[in-house]
């Protein structure tokens, strides 16, 4: 039977990424990431936010894709699968377990601010760092267009004749 070890994130950045190079030269990059949840207080009917951090690792190509452009306190998608372990605290010599992500897909998500240029969107609406377009004088009035008229109904095509086979009266317009 299989098993499926998939994790879908989509949160926030919540430190810089931090990058190393393993002495066989693969680049692995770590971020924290934050997500939340919001419910009420059954007692005082408040909104109560939920915010869990998860730890995620990139390797090779991800990793050095994540260590340019990933930045504390932007929006991300991260999908990876889980993977579990344990260290032992060196203050108190106690074994500790831990959960991380082993990414396997990075997008980023929101606008491009902060990537070489000034953010034309505002906001993290999703601008573009591209210049603003030159303004032009506007173009010739045109006539109004008519109103929109729905063409008038044509009646269908004959059928065709029918041969013995049976295979002539089959519909052509299959979509493949």
């Amino acid at each position: 039977m299989a098993s499926v070890n998939k994790v879908i994130l989509i949160g926030n950045c919540g430190r810089d990424p931090e990058i190393r190079y393993l002495p066989s030269g693969q680049a692995v990059a770590n971020i924290s990431i934050a997500t939340s949840t919001r419910r009420k207080n059954r007692d005082t009917g408040e909104s109560v936010e939920d915010t869990q951090w998860h730890r995620v690792t990139f390797y090779d190509r991800l990793a050095e894709i994540a260590g340019e452009y990933v930045k504390k306190g932007r929006p991300v998608y991260v999908e990876g699968r889980l993977k579990y372990g344990t260290y032992v605290d060196k203050a108190t010599g106690a074994e500790k377990n831990t959960v991380d992500i082993i990414a396997t897909e990075l997008q980023l998500l929101g606008g491009r601010e902060g990537m070489g240029g000034g953010n034309m969107g505002g906001g993290d609406e999703g601008g573009y760092d591209a210049p603003a377009p030159a303004r032009r004088a506007p173009p010739p009035s045109r006539p109004a267009a008519p109103a929109y008229a729905p063409a008038p109904r044509q009646a269908p095509p004959a059928a065709p004749a029918r041969s013995s086979s049976g295979f002539d009266d089959m519909d052509d317009d299959i979509p493949f």
